[in-house]
């Protein structure tokens, strides 16, 4: 049985990445900060687990409370409150950062031991389209017209630890999803894509052997070209 933890895994793209890695057998802990909210993932068969990932003791007893994992999907996110140079403040990129780019490091760096312990360790982070440099420069690209710069900053980091993390855990399966365009909360539900096209890369990735791919940003076509 593969053991999987989801963080931000309450509602969205988090949720749907619980039902489809559910479905496909795995045992999923469903990562959230209000366990107030987990009934749909509990509905889901999966173990709600409280979990914030700016807040470290929250992140510590969160693993204390898995007995083994195979795979740790990075997913939990925040938009932020700047959109454009006007309104950018060293305070609102701190909050996003702190979420989106440390959070992942601290839930990571918790998650070693165990994932350590797997006979083949995955990692997946979520990051976006709109951290990458060819997309946000590409007049035809869905990316081109989002201002926001502490989530750009935010997602281009992640697709570089992700690198990074790979380098450094040859033996494991470390990647980096876009799930593109897709209709949720952050942008009021105006994508064209829905949460099942949304978590395709993810899904996929959680779902790689030994002999996959490592180090690679992937959106549900496949393979993003650096």
């Amino acid at each position: 049985m593969t053991t999987t933890l989801i963080t931000g895994a309450n509602k969205s793209l988090g949720l749907e990445t619980a039902r489809r890695l559910i479905d496909a057998g795995h045992t999923v802990y469903a990562g959230m900060r209000d366990l107030g909210r987990g009934d749909a993932v509990a509905a889901l068969g999966a173990h709600p687990v409280q979990l914030d990932v700016t807040d470290q003791a929250s992140v510590d007893a969160a693993l204390a409370a898995i007995p083994e994992l195979d795979v740790l999907i990075n997913n939990a996110g925040v938009l932020g409150t700047s959109f454009g140079v006007d309104d950018l403040t060293p305070e609102s990129m701190q909050d996003v950062l702190d979420t989106n780019v440390v959070g992942v490091v601290r839930v990571t760096q918790a998650a070693l031991p165990l994932l350590r312990r797997s006979s083949r360790p995955v990692i997946v982070n979520v990051a976006s389209g709109v951290g990458w440099p060819r997309f946000l420069t590409s007049e035809e690209a869905d990316e081109f017209a989002v201002p926001t710069i502490p989530y750009a900053a935010s997602k281009a980091a992640v697709v570089t630890l992700t690198v990074q993390y790979a380098k450094n855990l040859p033996g494991f399966r470390v990647n980096v999803s876009d799930p593109g365009y897709t209709a949720t909360d952050f942008n009021r539900h105006g994508g064209h894509q829905t949460v099942t096209e949304g978590t395709d890369a993810t899904v996929a990735l959680a779902l790689l052997g030994p002999d996959g791919p490592t180090g690679e940003f992937h959106n549900r076509h496949g393979r993003i070209d650096y």
